[in-house]
């Protein structure tokens, strides 16, 4: 069985990785005191103390490997999640080491040089081997070797969805073995997996212990049926998880509470609805926007030179959009189309060859350079420099109808930039996959996603293909 290979394979983990660390370690000596310079000097601290003090650090950092879930399954883990978690043990453990020198030892002439060696080495070292064992294991995997076997309890749309990305992953190793529904007659398949009988047989086929895992893929109709099946697995003493039947609903990252005891989770996970990253966002917004604009001043004054110079009319343009908490605001743009009526103007969206914008404006429009108005927007607190692009009130109240979660987007303010427009979501294109994109913005939102889409965007998202 899997589970028992696991338990071997984990202590051979522990064992590499202490092993990994003492290497590093001595490395690291080596390369302070006989590669950078002939070798120890007077005031020095011996060698002996320096190797007597992997006695604490081995046992510290594999403490601190298991705390930052170093050792946890990865089999469907991104490997920068595993380089991330490798990193912070290895960045708490120095820090508790370095304070405990100076602070409890009072040690003052330990080399900062080579324990800075240490932390590097050991982190490339470690990643190196996590990245190696891993292909290994994808390679044993992908050839029938180290697989585990998995039984799902109820046919759904997350059944399908499941054996979707089992089938699209063979490195991960996972084999559906089967499916058990009570609704699905016996013998049908699903891209070669089959329904092997009623939820009932559950308590017959776990006795024979031939299954790593129990996944429980009841369809929503069926979850009276749950804490049962729940009841029979924990007896089994099997490995359980459960896969909902409502993540059209449930974001992928929920945000639960616990209410004296009782499990809430919310339906959408917005970070910025936590004062501290609304006043890091906003400081943030009212910089870049100040930034913004006294370096693009000489830009936006010839842009509106040529406006002037090229067609009757305003140098900006002001519409109204829907913003932060669907309040109305509006939106400046530095003006690209003939001067029009305001109902002519709200028909529709320009499209290939719209006869109603200037050739310049058509140029404004291809660089994205017709929105740097919008930086004072910024500064006034209707926008902010990244977010989901503002929409139309007639547009809003279409889309609303028609594309599920679409308001969603209101809950933060919308953006100069976007997620969706630097993924290719811009002008002409589709509004449900650009509510997919704004949406994940929405709930994945850090100040480190902000600055990547700023980076894209200035270096591949100014020119528009689907501006017209």
């Amino acid at each position: 069985m899997i589970k028992d290979n696991q338990k071997i394979f984990n202590r051979l983990h522990l064992v590499m990785d202490a092993c990994i660390i003492a290497v590093s370690y001595a490395l690291a000596y080596y390369i302070r005191f006989y590669i950078s310079k002939p070798g120890p000097e007077v005031g020095d601290l011996p060698g002996r103390d320096y190797f007597m003090m992997l006695f604490a650090i081995i046992p510290l950092y594999m403490v601190l490997y298991y705390k930052c879930n170093v050792y946890t399954p990865k089999r469907t883990a991104r490997r920068r999640h595993e380089i991330g978690k490798i990193i912070q043990a290895n960045a708490i453990g120095i820090a508790v080491f370095i304070l405990f020198l100076y602070i409890v030892l009072k040690e003052i002439n330990i080399s900062r040089g080579m324990l800075l060696l240490f932390f590097c080495l050991n982190i490339f070292i470690t990643g190196c081997s996590r990245i190696l064992l891993r292909k290994s294991l994808q390679t044993m995997r992908s050839r029938g070797y180290n697989l585990k076997h998995i039984l799902l309890v109820g046919y759904s749309r997350a059944a399908e969805e499941y054996i979707d990305r089992i089938l699209d992953n063979p490195e991960w190793g996972y084999v559906v073995c089967g499916i058990l529904d009570e609704h699905v007659p016996r013998g049908a398949t699903y891209k070669g997996v089959k329904v092997l009988g009623t939820i009932g047989n559950l308590e017959y086929i776990l006795p024979e212990n031939k299954m790593d895992e129990i996944a429980i893929t009841l369809a929503l109709k069926d979850y009276d049926m749950l804490e049962e099946i729940v009841g029979i697995c924990e007896k089994a003493g099997v490995h359980t998880k459960f896969i909902p039947d409502y993540n059209s609903v449930i974001p992928t990252h929920p945000y639960t509470e616990d209410l004296m005891g009782l499990p809430v989770i919310n339906i959408r996970r917005v970070p910025l609805t936590n004062t501290v990253n609304v006043v890091i966002k906003r400081t943030v917004d009212i910089i870049g926007a100040l930034v913004g604009i006294v370096v693009m001043s000489p830009v936006m004054l010839v842009i509106a030179l040529m406006i002037k110079l090229t067609s009757p009319g305003p140098v900006i343009f002001k519409q109204e959009r829907i913003g932060l908490h669907n309040k109305p605001f509006y939106m400046y743009k530095f003006r690209t189309m003939e001067v029009q009526s305001p109902n002519e103007e709200k028909k529709a969206w320009t499209v290939r060859g719209d006869r109603r914008v200037t050739p310049f404006g058509r140029f404004l429009r291809r660089t994205s350079l017709d929105e740097l108005p919008q930086f004072f927007n910024i500064l006034k607190g209707d926008m902010s420099l990244v977010g989901p692009r503002p929409e139309r009130p007639l547009f809003v109240d279409k889309f609303k109808e028609e594309i599920p979660r679409y308001m969603v987007k209101h809950q933060v303010r919308p953006g100069l930039t976007g997620w969706a427009q630097v993924s290719g979501y811009r002008g002409d294109t589709s509004i449900r996959k650009r509510i997919d994109y704004d949406l994940y913005y929405i709930e994945n939102w850090t100040l480190g996603f902000d600055i990547k889409i700023l980076f894209m965007t200035f270096f591949t998202g100014f020119i528009n293909k689907n501006a017209y």
